[in-house]
């Protein structure tokens, strides 16, 4: 498989910038793999798909406000730094990316908050966009996370050109967020809301909750032609085995097990055991997904509407099938779907 086999026209008024006004009221569009047959129809009625006993496999993680701006030292420029991953909790270590990236030095400080509540050091160029900050802060790590949610914003996608309104700070957060550490929403399970999860428990689904923390990983550009040269970004993730034996009960009694989003299953397919199912995990996975691929956990996926060349993509056709997918895409610019973070919503079975 080739990057430039994943290219599509896409026009930018069909990338969402809110949300739909209901989460369960989005678009869905139902691939079914047997038939090779496309239905449009409501998020809410994803319901009429499941059964006594099948499985909903989700990702827990939550998302913390990664996007935050400070001043440069003597010059008080704006800098933007979004937080990436936190890399020694002691010393307050993080790698960060910034914007404008040049005019940013090893030894710079930042502050930030009116009254420079908090301030950063630059210690280390880890790229051409990133460094590693060091924060200068005397009070209790818990102190310190909380001058981050003070200070920082809902770290919404680049491609959304409005500011951040109060309405993103719940709307960019699933329902059944827990493990903070996300500096992206895990956007499949932005459709659920309380009552389609009560009404997917009534009617006897187990669910099961594995944690991704979605890094910059996921959206990382594929610069290589030859997609077995592209090496993903690490991201944490954690599988407890009480969540391990729900998933297999699934599997082994032959239900349907249904991932919800790209982020589940990297993280699912990347602790499989030798009989095909799922054990337990808590460490790094840079699991890259394209076509062909054999899925050994899920059957059946939940997921939004992708970019073009994006890793997201390859894994949704390597799932669905490349040339079903590609045709489906083509029908959604057609219908007008709504894509990426914000976006609408597809059921592959």
């Amino acid at each position: 498989m080739k990057l430039s086999k994943f290219g599509f026209d896409l026009p930018d008024e069909l990338l969402a910038e809110y949300p739909a006004p209901n989460r369960d009221e989005s678009r869905l569009m139902v691939l079914n793999r047997a038939t090779q047959t496309i239905e449009h129809k409501q998020f809410k009625d994803i319901i009429d798909y499941f059964e006594d006993e099948d499985v909903l496999m989700m990702n827990n993680t939550k998302v913390f406000p990664a996007r935050m701006f400070g001043n440069k030292e003597k010059t008080g420029a704006e800098i933007e730094v979004f937080l990436l991953r936190e890399l020694n909790k002691e010393s307050l270590l993080w790698d960060v990316l910034v914007d404008p990236a040049r005019k940013i030095r090893i030894g710079n400080k930042l502050y930030f908050g009116e009254d420079e509540e908090l301030v950063a050091e630059v210690i280390d160029n880890t790229t051409s966009r990133g460094r590693t900050l060091r924060f200068l802060f005397d009070g209790s790590y818990e102190e310190f996370q909380q001058k981050i949610r003070d200070l920082g914003k809902t770290p919404l996608p680049k491609y959304i050109k409005r500011e951040v309104e109060e309405s993103d700070e719940e709307r960019y957060q699933t329902i059944y967020a827990k493990h903070e550490g996300s500096v992206a929403a895990p956007t499949a399970g932005l459709h659920f809301s309380k009552q389609l999860l009560k009404r997917l428990e009534i009617k006897g689904v187990n669910f099961a909750e594995v944690t991704l923390h979605v890094g910059l990983g996921t959206f990382q550009p594929v610069e290589v032609e030859d997609l077995t040269k592209h090496k993903m970004g690490s991201e944490r993730a954690y599988i407890s085995q009480k969540n391990c034996d729900i998933i297999n009960k699934g599997i082994l009694e032959k239900r349907n097990v249904c991932a919800v989003g790209t982020t589940t299953v990297r993280t699912t397919e990347s602790s499989v055991s030798s009989d095909n199912l799922l054990k337990p995990y808590d460490g790094w996975t840079n699991k890259f997904v394209f076509p062909p691929y054999d899925f050994s956990i899920p059957n059946r996926l939940i997921t939004n509407f992708h970019t073009p060349y994006s890793t997201l993509l390859m894994m949704v056709c390597a799932f669905g099938g490349y040339d079903f997918v590609m045709e489906a895409y083509q029908e959604a610019v057609k219908e007008k779907y709504k894509f990426f973070s914000y976006g609408d919503a597809m059921l592959i079975i």
